[in-house]
This record gives structure tokens, sequence and C-alpha cells, in this order.
């Protein structure tokens, strides 16, 4: 039993409870990709109490107006009533400055760490430059999508003038200069034909982007745009009738299904992601209708699952809500996914790795397929990466508490 196993003088009677800070956009340009975030851990959560009866999740969401400043405002918060984990994935810059006050105040607080578990910052400084014992990431970093997406362009000979279209900041900087790199070294004849950097959830019209687009002559656009900025890139592309292929990293996001559908960019849009709706393996496929029923809305997260379960998990073998006994734990966990293939946390930098997914989007027969966003379209899969092979060196250094 997990909440007996807690014995001493600060034993918690069972069930233990653990509280999880959710701190990302619940309002502003990112606020649908933060609240579909919010609204999966709390799913988790409540899958969990219903069935774990030694611990009990709880979730509370934060607002932090996609701001540095504000996040660290928040998550002081957030401990204060009791949080031992803060989760979070909106905005590499975020991470950072997420990465850099939970240790410090962990320094400051033996006995009182707290515990940062990233589903979706993606610069990969972050577990590089920037590692950090207490900090986990779940997603595969901008640089293993990348690789993963070129590899896939190498065998596209219709793949000729490529247009850059990104966030200005850490995460779209990253992006940009890796598809640089790996397209010169994997399809050294195509052209780069435009390299643009648009201001982060702020630009509310992307037809002067899409227009330099058409004028440039390209037939596929690279992108790591997210929330409002993807789903905006995309109808902008529908008014001005582009028809070029989308390279995407967040193409299923929040409002993008719809402008693909309106765009009529059918299998044009492509993501590298760490699942899809209707990848073939029926516990994944019983997830998603549960989920749809109960939420209201498609999974759009499929790492908050691999999360939940992984710290579940963690805990579990721990006997313990501690986060210095669950980051020991966690450090080289293996866990399923929610489509049944192994994932694991190196030890060296705290990157997880799993099998990654590329799929296009387009007509579906939806007597058998999910499709997104009631359009009629799903997602199909066209390429899978096994963990293994997604592996990328890491240059982190990592202090270790004693």
């Amino acid at each position: 039993m997990l909440g007996a196993a807690l014995a001493g003088p600060s034993a918690l009677a069972a069930p233990a409870t653990l509280k999880i800070a959710f701190v990302d956009p619940l309002s502003g340009g990112g606020a649908s990709t933060g609240e579909a975030g919010l609204r999966t851990f709390q799913y988790m959560a409540e899958q969990n109490n219903a069935k774990n009866a030694d611990l009990k999740l709880e979730v509370t969401g934060y607002d932090n107006k996609l701001n540095p400043q504000e996040s660290l405002v928040q998550l002081q918060k957030a401990i204060d009533s009791g949080a031992r984990v803060v989760v979070q994935g909106n905005g590499s810059s975020v991470a950072a400055a997420i990465i850099d006050f939970v240790s410090k105040y962990n320094d400051r607080n033996p006995g009182k760490e707290i515990l940062y578990l990233n589903y979706a910052a993606v610069d990969p400084a972050l577990t590089n430059a920037k590692c950090n014992y207490w900090h986990f990431r779940f997603d595969a970093n901008s640089d293993i999508k990348m690789a993963a997406l070129t590899n896939f362009i190498k065998g596209k000979p219709e793949v000729k003038k490529v247009y850059l279209i990104n966030q200005d900041y850490s995460f779209g900087q990253a992006v940009r200069s890796a598809a640089r790199a790996m397209l010169k070294e994997k399809r050294p004849d195509v052209q780069i034909v435009g390299d643009e950097v648009a201001p982060l959830q702020k630009v509310n019209d992307f037809s002067p982007y899409i227009a330099k687009v058409k004028a440039s002559g390209a037939d596929t656009v690279i992108t790591g745009n997210w929330g409002q900025d993807m789903s905006l890139l995309l109808k902008a592309a529908a008014d001005a009738g582009l028809q070029a292929n989308f390279y995407t990293y967040y193409g299923g996001g929040a409002g993008a299904p719809t402008a693909i559908k309106q765009a009529n960019l059918g299998d044009r849009v492509f993501q590298i992601a760490e699942g899809y709706a209707n990848i073939p393996y029926p516990p994944g496929h019983d997830f998603e209708k549960a989920f749809r029923a109960r939420i209201g809305q498609e999974l759009t997260y499929p790492r908050v699952v691999n999360l939940m379960n992984i710290l579940v998990k963690a805990a579990t073998e721990a006997k313990s809500t501690d986060p210095k006994a669950i980051a020991k734990a966690m450090e080289s966990i293996h866990n399923d996914t929610l489509y049944g293939k192994d994932s694991f946390m190196r030890p060296d930098d705290h990157q997880l790795f799993q099998t990654m997914y590329i799929s296009n989007f387009g007509p579906i027969d939806t007597a058998k397929d999910f499709d997104s966003e009631n359009t009629g379209w799903g997602w199909k899969g066209i390429g899978e990466i096994s963990a293994k092979d997604t592996v990328v060196p890491t240059t982190c250094k990592m202090d270790r508490p004693s």
C-alpha cells in the first residue's frame, strides 16, 4: 500500500495525495492549447483516482499568460497551496525560467523539493546546456522531430522549394536552424526560398506571410507553429488558395484540423508526433473513444497520458509521493505508451524516448476511423520511428543531489 508505506513522523494516511500544478496559458492566444492540456491532465487524474486506492492525484490550473515572469508568480502560488509537481509545456522560454526557479527553490528548501515534468517544451537546450535533475521531458525535442521529418522528406523528390515559417523565440529558432542543417545534409538539392519568424501568439493575420510563400514558388512549408499561430497560418493559406505541402510539429492542435479542411489541403498537411487517434491498436482506440465521450474533444496530447502513467508508476515503485523519491524512480523508468510501445527515460538528461509517428490529414472512412473536429477528415499513418531510432546525443552534465 503506497500510503501505508509512508511511515515516520510525517506519514500520510492512505490514500496519499499528490498535488500537481498545471502552469500554462489559459487566456490569450495560447488558451485553446492550454485548456486542452489541462483537461487531459485532469482526465488522467480522474481515471487514476477511480481505480487507485493508494495514490490520489489533484490537478489545479494556473494561468501563466504565456509569460515567463507570470509563470513564476503562479508557480509560487501553487507551491504555497501544497503542489509538489509542476507540469508545463507551452513555450520553451517559460520552461527555461521554470527550470531555473525549481533548481534554486530546491537548493534553498531541502526536504520540500518540487518536481518539474515538461510535456511539450522541446527546445533541445532544455536537456542539454540547461539540463537539471528536477526536470524531466516527455516530448521528443525539436531536433528529434526534425530528423524524422527530414528523413521522410529525403524520399520525396517532389519537394524542391521549401519555405520556413516559425515563431520568434527559442523553440522556433531551434526548428529553423535544424531544418536548414538537416535539409542541407540530406537533400542538398532542395532550395530554401524563405525563412520567416513571427511574434509568438501575437499575429492575428498570417496573409502577408502566405503571400510571400506564394510569391516564392515554394511547394513545401515547414513550421513549428502551435496554437492560434498554426490555425491562423492555415486559415490564411485557405484564403489565398495556397496548395503547398505543410510539414508540421503541431498540425493536430486545436483549430488546425478545421483550418486544413477549409483550405482543402487533403493529404497535404503532415505531422510528427508521439501518436494519433487512428493508430491500429485497440486499447488506444478504446481510450480515445472514452476520452471523447467524457471530455467532448479529441485527444491532442497522448504524451500527457504517458506522463501521468509514468508518474503513477514511479510513485508506486518509490512507495512515496516525495519528489526526491519519485525522481530517483523515474530516472531510468520504462513504460508502455498509450499505443503499446516501450518508452524509456534516459538518466543522463531526463529525456524520454518513445516511438514517433508521421501522419497526414485527409478524408477517411468515419465508420472505421476517428475524424478530427467533426470535419470528416482524420489523421492517417504514413511512417513510424521506433524509440531506439530517435535517440540523439546529449551534452548534459547533470548535478545530482546527495
